[in-house]
């Protein structure tokens, strides 16, 4: 077990860790996929999303908003339909509305008092501003893919987000949900991590990319994460 007490910095990862991104997605691509007499149940969808995702996000840098506009119509061309105008849209149009997981906004209040908070995402300025929002916490530094001009799991977007903490490495604890997007280049670079493995009750993978990394801690939410932190 790691000393959480030693850490003053605490770097997350937000959709999928923080904000519910699988019921944010699914509750657009379902019904999409379904006007367009394409069935595939959650887990299909959910797989090949990630595969266009990261496709898109390996290559030169588009903001975030136009990689969910490809994914949408990548969709399409394996599926044999044009999308519309607005469907295209419609994934980026929804992160307003999705919400975070059911611990989420009690633990960063918790862990807010204790430590500086940092958002490092694969997002574009303006998508983040609608999460943070349900987020309900002010957080010290938000870095963004937009910003770094890069997408995890590149080393490009955690060394930006260190040199703007400006703390040693071994006061900063990365908390996110994907080994592939996060807890592997994290690290690599000599960052403690926590593996935030919110299927573990559900025995299912996750479906953002293979990778296999040892994290320091894993939990199965954030309540449990800020639980095992001493009191300030």
């Amino acid at each position: 077990m790691i000393n959480l007490n030693q850490y003053k910095a605490l770097t997350f990862d937000c959709y999928g860790t923080l904000i519910d991104w699988e019921n944010g997605i699914l509750g657009v691509l379902k019904p999409l996929l379904r006007v367009h007499n394409t069935n595939l149940n959650n887990e299909q969808i959910l797989e090949i999303f990630a595969e266009f995702e990261a496709e898109l996000e390996k290559g030169e840098y588009i903001k975030y908003r136009e990689v969910l506009k490809r994914v949408v119509q990548k969709f399409g061309e394996r599926f044999g339909f044009e999308p519309t105008a607005d469907e295209l849209n419609s994934l980026a149009d929804s992160i307003q509305h999705w919400l975070p997981f059911p611990d989420t906004v009690d633990a960063l209040r918790a862990l807010k008092q204790k430590f500086k908070l940092v958002i490092i995402s694969n997002v574009d300025d303006d998508l983040f501003a609608f999460s943070a929002k349900h987020l309900e916490v002010e957080f010290d530094r938000i870095i963004t893919a937009e910003q770094v001009k890069s997408y995890k799991p590149s080393l490009n977007n955690f060394r930006f987000a260190i040199e703007r903490i400006n703390l040693p490495l071994e006061q900063i604890l990365h908390v996110a949900a994907s080994l592939y997007h996060d807890i592997v280049t994290a690290k690599s670079l000599g960052i403690s991590t926590v593996w935030v493995n919110r299927r573990a009750d559900q025995n299912r993978v996750y479906i953002t990319g293979s990778a296999v990394s040892q994290p320091d801690l894993e939990v199965p939410d954030l309540k449990t994460l800020a639980a095992l932190v001493s009191p300030k």
